[in-house]
């Protein structure tokens, strides 16, 4: 019983090295914020190339003229999906941005961006072809011109219906980010790491990393569970 009371009293004390001591949970929650906002911009920028990837496809399919379109966009999804995102963020760093002294985060926005594009793209497609074909004969007979009924009617029921598909591509990419430390960003995991290596115990302020990880996605998980339900109450009204 002594042995057990002194080995929650020993876990306790490393606890309190690895979050309290030398005010170090400032380091966890600035590491943390760092996580966030390069989740936030890579998501961004995802969204913004993964549109204009999925049109690539969109018109390819429907009229040879714009087959280069499918062809670059196939290329795209093909590299950004078929290698690790770790060693896409390694070459980003040490070949293409080697020249340039552009800040660790931004290197990482780019670098999940991209790589979050390549699945955007599949998802909005996807959520393009969902869309009634009759949606756009019925733009076609009013009048508009294709452009027009793409933005107008198909593109605002398609991003309705991918909401919550890009929820949980969000929800990815903030574990995703986690590697970044290995180019030297301060995130909440090579905040931990440093920890660990200051106070000679790893496991402790690691735990701390995984529990901020484990309580972010499920508080997500839960409150896009919550939207998908509201979505399906206003669809059946």
């Amino acid at each position: 019983m002594e042995s057990i009371i002194a080995w929650f009293s020993e876990q306790g004390s490393l606890f309190y090295q690895a979050l309290i001591e030398q005010d170090r949970y400032l380091a966890f929650l600035n590491g943390f914020k760092l996580t966030i906002l390069i989740s936030l911009g890579a998501v961004l920028l995802g969204v913004l190339l993964g549109i204009v990837l999925a049109l690539f496809k969109y018109m390819a399919s429907r009229s040879r003229k714009c087959g280069i379109l499918g062809v670059i966009a196939n290329i795209y999804l093909t590299i950004f999906r078929g290698t690790p995102v770790y060693v896409q963020l390694l070459i980003f760093y040490f070949v293409v941005f080697a020249p340039w002294p552009i800040p660790q985060p931004v290197v990482g926005v780019i670098c999940f961006g991209l790589n979050s594009a390549a699945y955007v793209a599949e998802i909005i497609r996807a959520g393009i072809e969902a869309v009634d074909k009759g949606q756009t004969e019925a733009g076609r007979s009013l009048g508009l011109t294709g452009r027009q009924t793409m933005s107008l009617i198909v593109m605002p029921q398609a991003i309705r219906n991918i909401l919550p598909a890009l929820g949980n591509e969000f929800i990815t990419l903030i574990k995703e980010t986690a590697i970044i430390g290995n180019i030297g960003a301060l995130d909440v995991t090579k905040v931990g790491q440093n920890i660990g290596m200051s106070t000679y115990h790893y496991l402790q302020p690691l735990l701390v990393v995984a529990v901020i990880y484990l309580v972010v996605v499920v508080i997500l998980t839960k409150l896009l569970a919550i939207f998908e339900r509201r979505l399906a109450r206003s669809d059946r009204r």
